[in-house]
């Protein structure tokens, strides 16, 4: 039984009726810098999911910056990785609202956004179990890892709700 070679397509959706990257790159005649800021961005759901996702993650980072350490390895893992997700988040944030993906082309900003959640959601999710694994019933370090946990979920819906896969079977019995 030959089973076809396997396809994979991913696809960007943008919700909301915004642009999203790439959109009137090619627009002939029309400047990058003509329309930089893009007002109806802020008020779609991926904007909104995004802002969601970095008051969740600086809760988190709060809570447990102001709790009294057990382990300081463990948590200052979980710093690290909060800290550096809510950044990456607020620079894609930031491309979106500006249309930086209108200047700077040379960059494959759905790809780009897609590692960062892929690799960020998982770094995001091993550092709340460790939290939670390490809080000693410390009220501070564990209501950081519960909003780690909600930061989690929140990132892990951004990338559903932003990317289709779909995986489609070629048949490699093509005619000759």
């Amino acid at each position: 039984m030959s089973h076809g070679a396997g396809l994979v397509r991913t696809t960007c959706s943008s919700s909301g009726g915004a642009l999203g990257p790439g959109a009137g790159a090619a627009q002939p005649g029309a400047s990058p810098l003509e329309g930089l800021l893009d007002p109806g961005y802020p008020r779609t759901h991926a904007a909104l999911l995004k802002v969601a996702q970095m008051v969740t993650l600086l809760i988190a980072f709060i809570c447990v910056r102001s709790s009294l350490w057990t382990d300081y390895s463990a948590y200052s893992y979980f710093e690290v990785v909060t800290i550096c997700d809510l950044i990456m988040i607020l620079a894609f944030y930031l491309v979106h609202l500006f249309r930086f993906y209108r200047v700077l082309t040379c960059i494959s900003w759905p790809l780009s956004e897609l590692l960062h959640y892929l690799i960020g959601t998982l770094l995001l999710l091993i550092a709340s179990i460790v939290a939670a694994s390490k809080s000693y019933n410390q009220s501070g370090l564990v209501a950081g890892a519960i909003f780690g946990f909600v930061a989690t979920f929140l990132c892990m819906a951004s990338m559903w709700l932003s990317y289709k896969v779909s995986c489609v079977t070629q048949s490699t019995d093509a005619a000759v």
